[in-house]
């Protein structure tokens, strides 16, 4: 594996691993649960400045780059509401929208196929189809 290459695929799975473990934290209370959200915006920041620096620098693969460009956008989208304003639900829904991408990235930079259930089927779609459940 390429240094460039190489160092994007950590960047990736500390971002993935970040992500999570912050889905984690969120997902330990009820599902039901209303009120609002903890998320620290603070770290959400440097996690979104991490994640549009690892965008730029997968341009050269088109494939990881459409997966980091899904990732950043929920991301901005979760930040646009965040603190506060968001329930617990919306905010699991947000943070496993950019896992998702995230876990694609790091399969396709560590030279693995993905699934049989994701092969032909493009990036975007995939996301359609995860959205829609």
């Amino acid at each position: 594996m390429p240094a460039e290459r190489s160092q994007l695929y950590y960047t990736c799975v500390f971002l993935q691993v970040s992500f999570q473990a912050v889905q984690n934290s969120v997902g330990q209370g009820s599902r039901e649960d209303n009120t609002p959200c903890w998320l620290d915006a603070e770290m959400l920041k440097m996690l979104l400045r991490e994640l549009k620096r690892c965008r730029e620098s997968a341009s050269p693969f088109a494939d990881v780059h459409t997966a980091l460009n899904t990732a950043t956008y929920h991301c901005g989208l979760l930040m646009a509401q965040c603190p506060g304003a968001l329930d617990q639900q919306l905010c699991l829904y947000h943070l496993e929208a950019i896992t998702l991408p995230l876990r694609e990235a790091v399969t396709r930079l560590s030279g693995h196929s993905l699934t049989a259930s994701q092969q032909g089927v493009p990036a975007g779609q995939r996301l359609r189809n995860w959205l829609r459940r």
